[in-house]
């Protein structure tokens, strides 16, 4: 079946009870206060709030008033999508939906009195809570690097402004200048998400100063997509990309922000830019709440409750729940198993059986989109998947515009199932 803005939001909305009694909040109403507004946090509040009718009461947390998305971020910096589309408010979700939408920090939990510390002072109630802060970064994770260097070698994996500023770093280049990537470590947000950048980077750099390189320094032996993307750099970028995996000292890396050098295993390369992806780990307010283990917080996957806390439940990035990606996909297909699940506890519903599903889209080159996705069940153990596909290399042009036309209309339908 052929993708589209309308068949995507019709998969979207499946398996959600809509109710059609007009929302407004009853008194002594459950609680559910919602920390983070990405692909999983908005998706959350929205379609409790939706399908609640205004039976529970729905507080959402999030510091910025306009958010940006992570994904199709590459395609700005290539040139492809402007910074504009990619941000976006929360109005519709408060005056459609009835949602509390507090513009502040989620600092603490107090899981005991079941309470959100605002860094504001105020504390907010819950009976339920689901977090989705997303990622932040391992201190110390690559040497030489931290956030007080961020504005010399960016890390641009949060949407926005760091997005803005490695763009503007890749445009004043010099001629025949050498961008550099330091890779992360698995796992992290959104596997294919190096990989696109570096093509995005490429074809802007072809464009404007087309005798340029890029470095990749890579911790890891393998990526996804692998075949796809040296395919498509072979066709598109021939001589202007590198990669130096584990091998040759990929794992070995320490950067100097001020001099704008990297040390790949005692060997110095000077460069003009420096996108660094540090290794990740939940937001922090999972690991202030004491819901994690290591860098990331376990879930049961039947309805994504963290296995420390019945009360509270940790979506897309921050999760450890199995074989699903890191995506905003995948983030958006937990935040609707979560809402059916925590509506069903506190107002008796329907629950249905927990199904997720995940697509990953890539841009190559403009055009030449590829795909890798699965379906997912939950088990006792895990979310598991249950069969995937991805494209093949040797793909006629048709098909990969195809594919990028699909990921178009699933970015349209994602963003309005978000926030309405």
């Amino acid at each position: 079946m052929k993708l589209n803005r309308r068949t995507v939001l019709s998969g979207l909305a499946a398996g959600s009870a809509v109710l059609a009694a007009p929302m407004v909040m009853a008194q002594g109403a459950p609680r559910v206060v919602v920390v983070g507004g990405g692909a999983g946090g908005a998706t959350a509040a929205r379609y409790i709030a939706k399908d609640s009718g205004g039976a529970v009461n729905v507080t959402l947390i999030e510091p910025t008033r306009q958010y940006y998305t992570c994904f199709f971020s590459n395609l700005y910096l290539g040139g492809v999508r402007d910074m504009d589309g990619l941000g976006h408010g929360y109005g519709t979700l408060a005056a459609d939906y009835g949602i509390n939408v507090v513009h502040d920090w989620a600092v603490g939990v107090d899981r005991d009195a079941k309470t959100v510390a605002l860094a504001s002072g105020a504390t907010v109630p819950y009976d339920r809570l689901i977090l989705s802060p997303g990622i932040d970064f391992k201190d110390g994770a690559v040497p030489g690097w931290d956030v007080s260097a961020q504005s010399a070698m960016p890390h641009a994996y949060k949407g926005g402004s760091q997005t803005e500023l490695l763009k503007a770093q890749i445009l004043a280049m010099p001629e025949g200048g050498r961008f550099a990537m330091v890779a992360p470590p698995n796992p992290y947000r959104c596997p294919p998400g190096p990989y696109e950048r570096v093509s995005m980077v490429a074809h802007t750099l072809k464009e404007i100063n087309p005798t340029a390189k890029i470095l990749i320094v890579d911790p890891k032996a393998n990526f996804s997509k692998q075949a796809l993307f040296e395919e498509g750099w072979q066709k598109h970028y021939g001589g202007m990309i590198e990669r130096i995996g584990p091998d040759f000292g990929g794992e070995n890396v320490s950067v100097n922000p001020s001099e704008m050098t990297l040390d790949i295993d005692g060997v110095v390369e000077q460069v003009d830019v420096c996108n660094v992806i540090p290794a990740q780990k939940a937001g922090e307010i999972a690991h202030a709440a004491g819901i994690t283990e290591g860098d990331w917080a376990p879930v049961n996957a039947a309805d994504m409750s963290s296995k420390m806390d019945e009360a509270i439940h940790v979506l897309g990035d921050a999760a450890a729940q199995g074989d699903m990606p890191k995506s905003g996909f995948s983030a958006n297909s937990q935040a609707k198993v979560c809402a059916n699940a925590v509506l069903g506890a506190l107002t008796d519903s329907r629950v249905f059986p927990a199904k997720f599903s995940n697509t990953c889209w890539s841009l190559i080159a403009p055009e030449d989109g590829v795909k890798v996705g699965a379906s997912y069940e939950a088990t006792e153990e895990k979310i598991a998947s249950t069969g995937g596909f991805i494209s093949e290399t040797g793909e006629d042009e048709a098909t990969r515009a195809q594919t990028y036309q699909e990921s178009v209309g699933w970015y349209a339908a994602i963003t309005s199932d978000m926030f309405g």
